[in-house]
């Protein structure tokens, strides 16, 4: 059963469309092949949709928009709506598509509960830059402000502004200019820094009919910085003594051959953002490691030491510069050269020497246009250095048998050792993340497209649907998704999703503690024991998964994963492997005992 009737049900059909005389007829079986002919808005859209290049729809179906879904049937052979569980659900695939294909991906879901369930999906999409069209059916213009069944103003809801959910957020009134909003949709989604639109609906709208032609392809705009700043960034970066280049997101494929290039010309260490390590090479040499959650400890004095810094694409957040400590607010003592599309991110929270706004597309003509000085460069050697630094990660600390059977370092690498290098890997928000972030060796983007797929909201239960919409988006491509147990039972329906749609190529990793572990390893850290809220009560995930149909296994110890890994590859089909973990290891680097112990020996000091 899709969402609730848009009215109740003690209220009579007839009643209801009689509110809308033209539903009967606009709903007539009606076949329009000229765009200039009339048909219904609904139909208009699709055809606006597909004028676009989209060929998947994700969402959940919605009285409050059957007229669109009706236009989905005459043109079956271009575009797909993909049926999924959950709203919430729906927005992680399309923001994945998004992600993956560079083009907005496409969420439609109906009013009130359908767009409020998907909100977590644009607030990813935002933060992560990523475009995104949501569409969301609306109630019928003539009760609009009356608080009507599931009513919200989504003009505010999902308002505009440096801290809101989209770029832009409208409503469309007016049938014949359903075209024109879309076009500008994706406009707004693509150009500058990119991002999500949230556009309402309104059904009687839908079910209007119009003569408007659909807006042909958009291509973003794109903006480049003058030939003087240029110049001026050159020479900053050629004066300095320990330079560090910082890459974050947006790049194409392009643009990261290009950031190769230059910094193999420039000799530059390279550290890629928070959850964009795909961007650079990480087995190259000049890869410095991920400014991420749980920082490498010389990365973090690299970037302290470091007299210029060249940003591509990356805002310097609160995660990437260590809770603003590793870069000083408004002025760093590092020299910044800030690279980004969005010119309102540039001087928001760090003052830049040189502020460069630059879409990611014209990332090439930029880099390319700053060769490397003639002479050999002073800080030769510090980049093998930073390489070196980051390979000693890549060591796991071995665990006694006692804390943990599982290893989930020499899990990860056993996963990367059998799968091809276009992987992609996806996750959601937790701890258990941090095995993917440290002992997934990415490789960049220019190869093989992006394989790495993970919020940089921090959003719990993106990773499985993510995953599953990128296997559908890409069904060539292994897709990987390790997910923590509260993770993933936030988004676990979506595995019908996954089956109604036939995928194939997907492995699912959740690794079981029984905990929320990232609340309590705060709890530990911050009220050493004195735990409350954070243990779970889990199902069995194997037999849960194979209730809808996956193949499943689950592991205990080390030396069975391997084997179960090997099934998951001959298999056709998904595959689920229930790791169990115990909480005691909380993260990649510490047990929960020494956070405590630390925490207790601080508290004595404190004290003392």
């Amino acid at each position: 059963m899709g969402r609730p009737s848009c009215r109740p049900t003690s209220q009579p059909q007839t009643a209801c469309r009689a509110r809308r005389p033209c539903f009967d007829k606009a709903f007539a079986p009606q076949k329009f092949t000229n765009q200039q002919s009339p048909r219904l808005a609904g139909h208009a859209l699709i055809e606006a949709l597909v004028a676009q290049g989209v060929d998947t729809i994700f969402g959940v179906p919605g009285e409050s928009f059957l007229a669109a879904l009706d236009g989905m049937v005459d043109h079956a052979d271009r575009i797909r709506f993909v049926t999924c569980r959950h709203e919430g659900g729906a927005a992680f695939m399309a923001e994945a598509h998004g992600k993956l294909t560079g083009r907005p991906g496409v969420c439609f879901v109906t009013r009130g509960p359908g767009a409020t369930n998907a909100s977590i999906g644009v607030h990813t999409a935002f933060q992560d830059g990523t475009p995104m069209i949501l569409l969301i059916g609306q109630v019928a213009s003539d009760q609009r402000d009356r608080e009507a069944f599931q009513e919200i103003d989504y003009r505010q809801f999902f308002g505009p502004g440096t801290l809101g959910m989209t770029k832009w957020a409208s409503e469309v009134h007016d049938a014949d200019r359903l075209p024109e909003y879309v076009a500008r949709a994706f406009r707004v989604a693509m150009q500058g820094r990119p991002g999500p639109v949230a556009l309402a609906l309104p059904e009687d709208m839908l079910a209007a009919l119009t003569t408007a032609p659909v807006v042909p392809r958009i291509e973003p705009a794109t903006s480049q910085p003058s030939a003087n700043a240029i110049a001026e960034a050159r020479a900053l970066l050629a004066s300095a003594a320990r330079p560090l280049v910082v890459a974050g997101g947006g790049f194409t494929a392009d643009g990261a051959r290009a950031l190769r290039r230059f910094a193999e010309a420039w000799q530059l260490p390279v550290a890629c953002a928070f959850r964009w390590q795909d961007t650079f090479d990480n087995a190259h040499p000049l890869y410095a490691g991920d400014m991420g959650l749980g920082i490498n400890a010389p990365l973090a004095d690299r970037i302290r030491q470091a007299d210029v810094i060249l940003a591509l694409g990356v805002r310097l957040s609160e995660i990437e510069t260590g809770a603003y400590t590793l870069l000083k607010v408004p002025r760093s003592t590092q020299r910044l050269i800030h690279v980004h599309a969005g010119a309102e991110e540039l001087g928001r929270v760090y003052a830049p020497e040189v502020a460069l706004p630059c879409s990611m597309a014209c990332v090439p003509a930029l880099l390319d246009a700053m060769p490397a000085p003639d002479e050999p460069v002073p800080w030769a050697g510090q980049a093998a250095a930073a390489h070196s630094d980051y390979l000693a990660t890549q060591t796991p600390a071995t665990l006694p048998t006692a804390v943990s059977a599982l290893d989930m370092a020499l899990v990860i690498q056993c996963v990367q050792k059998h799968m091809p290098p276009d992987a992609i890997y996806t996750n959601g928000a937790g701890n258990f993340a941090g095995w993917v972030h440290r002992y997934v060796q990415f490789r960049a983007l220019d190869h093989h497209g992006r394989t790495q797929l993970a919020p940089t909201s921090g959003a719990m239960g993106y990773g499985f649907p993510a995953a599953v919409g990128a296997a559908i988006t890409q069904p060539h491509r292994w897709v990987i998704n390790v997910a923590g147990d509260g993770d993933f039972l936030m988004n676990g329906q979506e595995m019908a999703t996954a089956m109604a749609q036939g995928v194939k190529r997907l492995l699912v990793l959740v690794v079981d503690n029984g905990s929320l572990g990232t609340i309590r390893m705060h709890q530990e850290r911050e009220f050493p024991a004195r735990v409350s809220a954070t243990a779970l009560h889990n199902p069995d995930f194997a037999a849960m998964a194979r209730a809808f149909g996956w193949h499943a296994h689950t592991v205990r110890d080390t030396a069975d994963f391997e084997p179960a890994l090997r099934l998951a590859l001959a298999t056709s089909g998904p595959t689920l492997i229930h790791n169990f973990l115990p909480s005691e290891v909380s993260n990649t680097r510490a047990t929960l005992g020494a956070i405590r112990q630390a925490a207790q020996a601080r508290s004595g000091l404190a004290q003392a």
